[in-house]
């Protein structure tokens, strides 16, 4: 059920970034679709394929699988219903949630069994910053640095790490709650 269930998302957001870098319609506009379209199956593909190369014959665990793609499709999802443009808190929600998932879905792949949990909610909020300054990075080379947002991008982008940073904070504590009730 849970492969099959991450397998939606990746299909979901597949269709979504094509629908975006090819229909031209306006919410997709200066949102640098055809990168994501490039970038996003690549990104999505990289915890299944390093899995697959360190646990040889093991499946991986579809469900933090479908966590750590579940960002890349409520982003699309957002483009898609112009819900990033319409509403003005949208983008912020989006990274604290979007950072939270993945870092969350990161964490159960990368770092379950580590002791202590407090080393756990380290990894996963340094890496989530780490993940959330390249994103902006990312941004600002796609389309801020040639768009109609450089005017507020660096006060955007600084809220967007932070709100990133917290979403991966969340889910370091959570994952650490997680783990502890597990042993």
């Amino acid at each position: 059920m849970r492969r099959w269930f991450a397998l939606a998302v990746a299909a979901l957001t597949v269709v979504q970034l094509a629908v975006g870098a090819f229909s031209g319609l306006q919410q997709y506009d200066g949102k640098g679709f055809g990168y994501r379209l490039l970038a996003y199956p690549v990104l999505m593909a990289v915890p299944p394929l390093l899995w697959a190369w360190r646990h040889r014959g093991d499946a991986p665990p579809w469900g933090a699988v479908a966590l750590v793609w579940s960002p890349f499709l409520l982003d699309v999802t957002g483009n898609t219903l112009d819900l990033f443009d319409a509403v003005v808190w949208w983008d912020d929600l989006m990274h604290f949630i979007s950072w939270g998932l993945l870092c969350g879905g990161l964490g159960l792949l990368l770092v379950p069994h580590l002791r202590p949990a407090w080393l756990q909610v380290l990894l996963v909020t340094g890496l989530g910053s780490l993940l959330a300054i390249g994103w902006e990075l990312g941004e600002w080379w796609t389309f801020i640095r040639r768009g109609t947002e450089l005017d507020g991008a660096y006060q955007d982008t600084l809220g967007d790490e932070a709100l990133g940073t917290l979403g991966a904070l969340l889910a370091g504590l959570g994952l650490a709650g997680w783990t502890g009730r597990q042993r």
